[in-house]
């Protein structure tokens, strides 16, 4: 089988991660963790506009290791759209290696872990009140692209499903 790379996106607290692992356990295949949690817990201060440009790197890098070496799915957690719009709402502008590198990325499908599961505090989570607003840019941000996209809903092991449900029917 054709490696078929799923991006796992939306806004923080979503359950992208949990998604993501429990995808790659199921097809027993790949998952590509995020990268900003482990790089914002290594840092010794707080991280900055340029450290978000470290971060997508350090993504996509990550990410292109496991493509070359594996075929069936490849389940990414997070991808440049989380960093565009993280890095726009805090800073006002984005790196234009962001941008560039948006604009050639290409995945199979993209989930877009819906904003219906309760908030779950984290240190490196800053945004509780707007996930509304934050939910309606990844949905304008993938049409705008026309990226291939479902929206993924439901608590618990019903999220998974769901998730499954839409790869059964689009990849």
């Amino acid at each position: 089988m054709k490696l078929k790379r799923i991006a796992i996106t939306g806004p923080e607290s979503t359950g992208k991660s949990q998604l993501a692992e429990s995808l790659a356990r199921h097809f027993n295949s790949a998952w590509v963790p995020e990268f900003a949690r482990q790089y914002i817990n290594e840092l010794n201060r707080p991280y900055t506009y340029d450290d978000i440009l470290i971060i997508a790197r350090g993504q996509m890098e990550m990410e292109s290791r496991l493509t070359d070496s594996i075929s069936g799915f490849l389940f990414c957690d997070t991808e440049l759209i989380v960093t565009k719009i993280w890095c726009v709402y805090k800073y006002g502008q984005c790196h234009p290696w962001i941008l560039d590198r948006l604009d050639q990325q290409q995945y199979d499908l993209y989930l877009l872990c819906d904003i219906d599961l309760p908030w779950q505090p984290d240190p490196q989570r800053e945004h509780p009140l707007h996930r509304s607003e934050l939910f309606q840019l990844y949905i304008q941000e993938l049409k705008q692209r026309k990226f291939p996209f479902h929206i993924v809903t439901g608590r618990g092991s019903q999220r998974l499903e769901n998730a499954l449900e839409i790869l059964r029917k689009n990849v």
